[in-house]
């Protein structure tokens, strides 16, 4: 893969003057569309840069060998290159990440539904060991969570958690964790040993924000009712929790965690947009289902696109192709190997656009 730097740095210096023009800083929407293709120009350069500089060091250290005498010096420089190819294969991989050309949406808040599938308690135990593992990926790359929604289950776990995700490329990354994901370890309740698989189904949505999409209020349905379950005082004594139907399409949310009856409004109506959205795009792109619908499947075992399997500490991504055994370290948090190949693996499955900076 050859980089056209030259015509990088020419447009970096283009956007620059864009940006320091009074007519693009009066136009909202230009100035930043014109700086977020400045900041992601930057960020291809400056790795393209770094690579440059290694590449020489490595070719330097290749002249030395073939002219110093001295074999503890020698030694050295021979040790330097190993961890030199290896910087610059990794450098690789994150230009070749960053050619990728970027998405309006990329930088979207995420709202992301994991529910229980096939499994009973142990998939709702999974579940809240996969918010844990979102939780954590997010604290890794700064974006920030909000919690939305939760039913619990009777053994720690979830039957259904709801959270945003927001920050710079939530979007772009967490789309591709829509799916169903299966589980192979021994249950917590198994007193036998036997390892079972269970399923949980990961919803990725968009968070749209009010404004973005008109929903006319008549077609809107809202009860109040009283909260359940745990909390305090004000469970079963004020009609704080909320559900709302969107009438046209029979899409119902509940919400009950805030004491603020306003609160669980507003919770339930993010969740409302961001599904009636989703239908909407789905409508444009002419599909018989909707992109939820295809996202999550039935959760049954047969259907998955990443497989966790506990005794073995592997984990598989079906759509990559890719096995590693180190699902300790994804449990905590390491996802980015699989979210970044994701973006590639779509970019090439599911559209046609090429980066305008690679020369064939």
């Amino acid at each position: 893969m050859r980089v056209n730097i030259e015509a990088i740095k020419n447009r970096l210096s283009e956007l620059e003057k864009e940006l320091g023009s009074e007519s693009v800083i009066a136009d909202r929407s230009r100035f930043k569309g014109c700086s977020k293709e400045h900041s992601h120009l930057s960020e291809i350069s400056q790795a393209y840069e770094r690579r440059s500089q290694i590449q020489r060091q490595i070719e330097d250290n290749h002249q030395l060998l073939k002219t110093e005498t001295d074999p503890e010096f020698i030694g050295m420089v021979e040790e330097e290159i190993p961890r030199l190819e290896q910087e610059l294969d990794t450098l690789d991989q994150e230009i070749g990440d960053l050619l990728i050309p970027p998405d309006e949406d990329d930088d979207y808040a995420t709202i992301l539904e994991l529910r229980a599938g096939a499994g009973g308690q142990e998939a709702a135990l999974f579940v809240a060991d996969c918010v844990r593992m979102f939780q954590l990926y997010a604290t890794k790359v700064g974006w920030k969570i909000e919690f939305l929604s939760a039913t619990p289950s009777d053994l720690s776990g979830f039957k259904e958690y709801v959270m945003v995700v927001s920050g710079k490329n939530a979007w772009r990354y967490l789309r591709h964790e829509a799916g169903t994901h299966r589980v192979q370890r021994v249950p917590e309740t198994e007193a036998q040993g036997r390892v079972h698989t269970s399923t949980i189904t990961i919803a990725a949505l968009k968070d749209i924000e009010e404004g973005e999409i008109e929903i006319p209020e008549k077609d809107l349905r809202m009860e109040a009712t009283r909260s359940s379950g745990a909390g305090g005082q004000h469970v079963n004594t004020t009609d704080s929790a909320v559900r709302i139907t969107h009438i046209p399409t029979g899409i119902a949310v509940f919400c009950q965690e805030e004491r603020s009856q306003h609160k669980n409004k507003e919770k339930a109506m993010r969740l409302i947009r961001a599904r009636v959205q989703e239908i909407e795009e789905a409508k444009r792109m002419k599909e018989t289902a909707t992109m939820r619908q295809q996202q999550v499947g039935t959760g049954d075992r047969s259907e998955k696109i990443r497989t966790y399997n506990y005794p073995q500490n592997r984990v598989t991504d079906h759509r990559l192709g890719i096995t590693c055994y180190d699902l300790d370290r994804v449990m905590d948090g390491d996802l980015e190997s699989f979210s970044k190949g994701l973006v590639s693996w779509y970019q090439k499955t599911c559209k046609s656009a090429t980066s305008p900076w690679i020369i064939e």
